[in-house]
């Protein structure tokens, strides 16, 4: 009988002696070169049903492996409870156990969830034959090391998961769920790693969460920008789901809540200020230049007219300091370029917005100053001599007022972010995005707005989610409903909007025109009683006065 590693008859210690016939050979040699057929083999699982049974593979699990065992990099769009976790384990055990030396290490939004997921590798391990088996150097809930060198490590995603370490296999479970700024720092510190050999494997698995880095990375995959191999899994590819499944999943749960978990859609959040079809249809571009956290998607234009608004935050780390720049020559607006950094100081940040701003033909620039951004703010004007910087005036009810001077005695450099400031810009920014008066087309600014939500009577981002460009949007979407900004621009955005809906209106009711009894128009019995009607197709633009 073969030496046990700490008293675990499933498990075989290292240096023990082990006689392989023949057929043991010709078996392993095969499981060496399929990696399916290995895991339809040997590989068990436990069934709530019937407890421990061999892994019955579905099509898309088989070429989930194969894609695997192919190429190095690997990312996969997957619905809720399709074996996923299975998959991938069954593909990482037959790489440790086929390959000496070899470094996996398994990652996930939670360290209990990579924990859990090393842990059913380590009972498909158990339940190998003895003479396939590599001897246990070492063996607990965090790692596992075998007698051919190969090591397994679980830990949460994050920047220093990795660091330092040579990895063979980088395996990512719902990459989706873990927080933009920790996704960055962790690619930031693991491309060093992967770099380093020719032959590391990514792969990344998850169901989508809102357009955050997951799908940009998914759709830099189809569009060929990465080198990422997209697998995209259907719900009815599960045998047994079918229509009347589809009808009484929703029926338990909810129609969004379907779409996210087994349709896929990239549309994480509910209750968004912007309405998901209009999201679905927001596309985002590569900037035309990008440094230290500004990305420019339009260089300035001679006679063009450009504003910033400016959200700062504290440079610790969590929320990001962030302006927009926005063209606002002509109708529709556009963002041509946005900077976003968490660790700027705000004693540095006025420098770039003076440089940025300059650069745009001495952009007017409003600044949010409920916090340190009135520090920003007052080193814009008083530091660095910034000309076109905003100014509000509180007016008793009509609220906050905006121009370019103090007049009043509450006037202020900036705006405060107040709930009725906050409540007309959501309102204002609603109208100006779903009725494509406002173009964006940067990935950050759309992925917060699928995350930026209805939370108690305001909106805001989700938990995890940051929304420091939204507001920047917000502020600018308040700033256009000014007297002001007419002034500034001399467009009058409500007036342009209502024309254009009232004209929309037009047609939608009277497509062939519109159709007259006569009685809706002047009129006057002249002496020999006839009736004569006044303007029978003249102008009726008095249907439609401007409010």
């Amino acid at each position: 009988m073969s030496e046990v590693y700490l008293g675990n008859p499933n498990l075989k210690k290292a240096n023990t002696q082990i006689e392989f016939t023949q057929e043991n050979i010709l078996e392993f040699l095969k499981c060496k070169d399929d990696p399916v057929y290995f895991a339809r083999k040997y590989i068990k699982i436990v069934s709530l049903d019937s407890g421990l049974v061999p892994f019955n593979m579905y099509k898309f699990q088989e070429k989930l492996i194969r894609n695997f065992h192919e190429n190095r990099f690997n990312i996969c769009k997957m619905p809720r409870q399709t074996g996923k976790s299975t998959t991938c384990v069954s593909y990482l055990l037959h790489y440790a156990v086929f390959n000496d030396n070899v470094n996996i290490a398994i990652l996930a939004n939670k360290a209990s969830t990579a924990q859990d997921l090393l842990g059913r590798l380590q009972l498909a391990y158990e339940n190998l034959p003895s003479w396939m088996q590599q001897g246990i150097i070492s063996w607990n809930k965090r790692s596992l090391e075998l007698e051919n060198g190969s090591k397994i490590s679980a830990n949460s995603t994050s920047s220093s998961a990795v660091r330092g370490g040579s990895y063979n296999v980088i395996f990512l479970d719902e990459f989706a769920f873990i927080p933009n700024h920790i996704a960055d720092d962790f690619f930031a510190s693991v491309y060093p790693t992967i770099s380093s050999g020719q032959s590391t494997k990514v792969i990344i698995v998850s169901t989508p969460r809102g357009m955050n880095h997951f799908y940009r990375m998914w759709h830099d995959s189809e569009k060929g920008k990465n080198e990422y191999i997209p697998t995209d899994v259907h719900w009815s590819e599960v045998p047994g789901r079918d229509e009347a499944w589809k009808e009484q999943t929703i029926a338990n749960t909810s129609e969004q809540q379907f779409k996210v978990e087994f349709e896929c859609e990239f549309l994480g959040s509910v209750n968004t200020l912007i309405n998901p079809a209009k999201l679905r249809t927001l596309v985002y571009e590569d900037p035309l230049k990008r440094n230290a956290g500004l990305d420019v998607y339009e260089e300035p234009k001679e006679n063009h007219n450009y504003l910033v608004t400016v959200d700062v935050a504290r440079g610790l780390g969590n929320d990001y300091s962030a302006f927009i720049v926005f063209d606002i020559t002509e109708f529709p607006y556009k963002v041509v370029a946005k900077y976003r950094n968490n660790e700027i100081k705000p004693m540095m940040f006025p420098s770039i917005i003076n440089d940025v701003g300059k650069g745009y033909n001495n952009a007017w620039i409003l600044v949010e100053v409920n916090d340190i951004g009135d520090q920003v703010a007052n080193i814009l004007h008083y530091d660095l001599e910034y000309d076109n910087i905003l100014m509000a005036s509180q007016r008793g009810r009509a609220g906050q007022v905006v121009g370019s001077g103090f007049s009043g005695k509450k006037s202020q450099l900036g705006v405060r972010t107040t709930a009725a400031v906050k409540k007309l810009g959501c309102s204002n920014l609603k109208t100006l995005l779903e009725d494509d008066k406002l173009l964006v087309h940067d990935y950050e600014v759309i992925s917060e707005l699928t995350t930026f939500a209805q939370k108690h009577n305001s909106f805001e981002a989700e938990d995890g989610c940051n929304d420091d460009l939204a507001m920047c949007l917000v502020l600018f979407s308040w700033l256009v409903a000014q007297d002001y900004f007419k002034e500034m621009t001399d467009n009058d955005v409500r007036k342009r909007i209502y024309e254009e809906q009232k004209n929309q209106i037009e047609q939608d009711m009277a497509p062939f025109g519109f159709i007259s009894d006569g009685f809706d128009q002047p009129s006057f019995v002249d002496s020999d009683g006839d009736r004569w009607h006044v303007d029978e197709y003249g102008d009726r633009s008095y249907m439609w006065d401007y409010m």
